[in-house]
């Protein structure tokens, strides 16, 4: 039972990660795709389609944000592990859901828009910028799961 706060943070963290970088995965996978549908009728569409396929892996890296907090808050990160209640454990686990829900959907979502940006870059190259709003906007979500999950980690007292 001593070591149950510390479980649960850390299960808190993995899926923060696990959640998010599923999510991210899947959505690159989605727009690479439709990248590759793009790129092989105009060969010269690689960088625009490639930025457009790299929006949903920011989510992936605010999951590994909130891995390196929670560990650096537990004392696992060069130094010793807190002993941890399982309230403080649970609370912890808490914090980490807003990342690692949000994130592995909007991550989806986000791959979903982007291919089809993707698809309109084909059609009209000059749209660059229109098109990477779109996808832009699903960005916005997971940005405010990543400020809930630091500002509830920052008020958990150990």
């Amino acid at each position: 039972m001593e070591l149950l706060g510390l479980f649960l943070a850390l299960l808190g963290a993995a899926l923060a990660g696990g959640m998010a970088g599923i999510g991210s995965a899947i959505g690159i996978g989605i727009a690479g795709d439709s990248a590759a549908g793009v790129m092989s009728e105009d060969p010269d569409k690689f960088v625009k389609c490639l930025a457009l396929q790299a929006l949903p892996g920011t989510q992936g890296i605010y999951g590994l944000l909130i891995v390196f907090v929670v560990l650096n808050k537990v004392g696992l990160l060069g130094g010793q592990p807190a002993a941890l209640t399982w309230a403080q454990g649970l609370l912890i686990f808490a914090a980490c859901l807003p990342v690692a829900l949000v994130c592995w959907l909007s991550a989806i979502a986000q791959g979903k828009t982007s291919a089809s940006s993707i698809q309109l870059i084909s059609k009209k190259p000059d749209a660059f910028a229109t098109s990477m709003v779109l996808p832009a906007m699903v960005e916005t979500y997971a940005v405010l799961s990543l400020l809930t999950s630091i500002i509830m980690l920052t008020y958990i007292k150990l």
